[in-house]
């Protein structure tokens, strides 16, 4: 019953944190001068990441590399199909309103890449640098683009900005901000271990393998943050946020996560996330080509479309 109850206040403790990450993140990008986008590709995206980076830190530390892979994969997964889908569901995310292209391609390049260092059969610490060298070009991309926004930056294109976001105040103060981003920051992965952890004890006693809580109940877990993040900038009409952040977290998840991992220990690949799972990872990447090139809007049908798949997969990883 105490790990049923701890997992709803982790469940709780996520929404508001997620809540709060979206005002700061929002605001920031105001006072800053940068769209919210870039904000969301950074800072909102690797906050959200927080608890996948140190559940798989602590499982490569404790000899349990199924849950670091499956961690990594399977939320990447959910974070397309469980994160997009389930907040469509409840309100239709404007997609068509955000240019993400340029960093879409560069998430498809990172799948590719982390694919390809899989088939060597183990990450290691070479592997690990790799994915940190693709993560610098990632984050100096990210900062690149945000210079020259700024640098291009006017008043009519503060304005056009304002109105795209509710609740936005570019006269918000500075220790405002602060607080609303330490909140998101500290609250999300605090949130996601208590339910994660109370959950790993429920699932447990039903003797589930250590893979398949990986790509599982740790992934879904792990991937509330962007669930809780994505949910309230949807309900606030925000696009940018919500696409950004699935975008920068999933980029993060493959290059960061592991890559750091790598430095606390190797990581060997099961054979089976050869065969299936880190292809579902990238199919299910691909299916936002039509959001990112044509211009559509993720509404209550895709949210079912993309939810229902997601369903599928645990059904076929369960099995």
């Amino acid at each position: 019953m105490m790990a049923w109850t701890l997992s709803g206040l982790g469940l709780l403790i996520l929404l508001l944190a997620g809540d709060a990450l979206v005002r700061g993140a929002v605001n920031l990008s105001l006072r800053l001068g940068v769209p919210a986008l870039i904000v969301s590709l950074t800072i909102v995206a690797f906050g959200t990441s927080a608890p996948e980076l140190l559940i798989s830190i602590k499982a490569v530390q404790e000899n349990a590399p199924g849950i670091a892979l499956g961690n990594v994969v399977g939320s990447n997964t959910a974070n397309i199909l469980l994160v997009l889908g389930l907040p469509a569901l409840l309100a239709t995310i404007h997609t068509s309103e955000c240019n993400t292209r340029r960093n879409y391609v560069l998430m498809l390049l990172a799948s590719v890449l982390f694919i390809g260092l899989a088939f060597w059969g183990t990450f290691t610490v070479i592997s690990g640098l790799i994915l940190l060298t693709g993560l610098a070009l990632m984050l100096a991309n990210a900062f690149r683009e945000a210079h020259a926004h700024r640098k291009g930056c006017n008043d009519s294109s503060t304005d056009d900005l304002l109105e795209d976001l509710e609740e936005a105040d570019p006269d918000m103060p500075w220790w405002r901000i602060g607080m609303f981003l330490v909140l998101g920051l500290v609250g999300l992965p605090m949130g996601a271990h208590l339910l994660v952890d109370n959950a790993s004890i429920i699932a447990r006693t039903y003797g589930v393998t250590e893979t398949v809580i990986g790509l599982t109940l740790v992934a879904v877990g792990t991937s509330l943050p962007e669930l809780a993040t994505t949910v309230m900038a949807a309900l606030r009409r925000q696009a940018d946020v919500a696409l950004g952040n699935v975008i920068g977290s999933n980029m993060f998840n493959l290059l960061a996560i592991i890559g750091i991992a790598t430095l606390f220990g190797p990581i060997p690949v099961d054979p089976a996330f050869l065969v299936f799972d880190l292809w579902v990872m990238l199919a299910a990447s691909l299916l936002l080509i039509p959001f990112v090139f044509l211009k559509m809007d993720i509404n209550r049908y895709w949210g079912s479309a993309l939810t229902g798949l997601y369903l599928f997969y645990v059904v076929i990883v369960l099995g």
